[in-house]
């Protein structure tokens, strides 16, 4: 009697176990999946008596040409009106995702934007160990299909957008000058740090008295406010001490999904690079030596096909709003 009462106990607390478990896939795929976020935060870097600037960061979006929802809430954020767009990569997630991106970004014609490629714009999705990633980043799959990253990027220059993939450059938005400088996918191995320092030397050099520029004939020379980004799809650790050490005051990356699935209270159990699991998603300090950057890590908006589920971690766009540091 006792020892089938007590295998009925261990029953009934496997099948609660399994219950809960799937109502939890359920709620996490079903649900929290498409429960798209806007995050808005303000960052103190632009010099004093600057007019705010409204960024707009995109990441992760892994599209799919029937994922309509994603498309129609995307394309609706051209409402914000934001100053400048920064895509941080994994746009397409299926071989014909280009589609979808036609339609999510086609409310974006005439607001200045940039990018960098992700591997997941290089490569297809390929069905994978979910638990492999408690071991370390993932690694590039040989029979990942090619995907058609060119179209993606002819989009992109239809748009006017910049290729921030290892390049510089800069503009001007409400008067201050953004000098802006990215990497092409650290995640596997296609960041040239080396012709990013080149890149962002001529950059510099185009405006060798610091961006100063006159007023009128009679006055003295003012210097413009110059604020520096720093962009990449993976945040590694080697990525983000570079920026910082190139003057980055803002790094904006994605890749991490913020965790994906993470656990209330505790947050992501996996980043899939080496950036600390206390910043896979939101902004925070990146400290490099004595400098300092804010970092914004996008959770991202998108999942990779074969791994269709979050908790505790919607899909988000992020509106950063920089403002003078005090």
């Amino acid at each position: 009697m006792s020892s089938r009462s007590g295998l009925s106990s261990v029953a009934r607390i496997a099948l609660a176990i399994g219950a809960a478990g799937a109502a939890a896939f359920a709620y996490g795929s079903l649900i929290e999946r498409t429960r798209w976020t806007l995050r808005s935060v303000e960052v103190p870097v632009l010099p004093k008596g600057a007019e705010p600037i409204r960024v707009l960061h995109l990441s992760d979006l892994h599209m799919a040409p029937w994922q309509r929802s994603k498309q129609e809430w995307v394309r609706a954020l051209a409402d914000l009106r934001p100053d400048l767009i920064v895509d941080t990569g994994d746009n397409l997630g299926h071989e014909r995702g280009i589609e979808g991106i036609d339609r999510a970004f086609g409310g974006f014609v005439g607001i200045p934007g940039v990018f960098v490629n992700g591997s997941n714009d290089y490569f297809g999705p390929v069905a994978k160990n979910w638990l492999g990633y408690f071991r370390g980043p993932s690694k590039r799959k040989s029979k990942a299909k090619h995907l058609d990253i060119g179209a993606l990027h002819a989009h992109f220059a239809r748009l006017g957008w910049f290729d921030l993939d290892n390049a510089a450059t800069a503009i001007e938005v409400k008067g201050t000058r953004l000098e802006l400088f990215g990497v092409d996918d650290p995640h596997i191995g296609y960041d040239r740090l080396d012709i990013v320092a080149g890149a962002i030397d001529d950059l510099r050099a185009d405006d060798p008295l610091g961006d100063e520029s006159w007023p009128d004939e009679s006055s003295t020379p003012e210097k413009r406010p110059t604020v520096t980004i720093g962009v990449a799809h993976a945040p590694y650790r080697r990525v983000l001490d570079s920026f910082v050490n190139h003057g980055a005051q803002l790094i904006l990356a994605g890749h991490t999904h913020g965790g994906q699935v993470c656990v209330p209270g505790y947050g992501a159990l996996v980043t899939n690079c080496d950036l600390p699991r206390s910043q896979a998603k939101g902004l925070s300090l990146w400290r490099h030596g004595f400098r300092t950057a804010f970092l914004n890590v996008s959770a991202g908006l998108g999942t990779a096909l074969t791994a269709p589920v979050r908790f505790a971690c919607p899909p988000e766009a992020t509106l950063l709003t920089l403002t003078p540091a005090q």
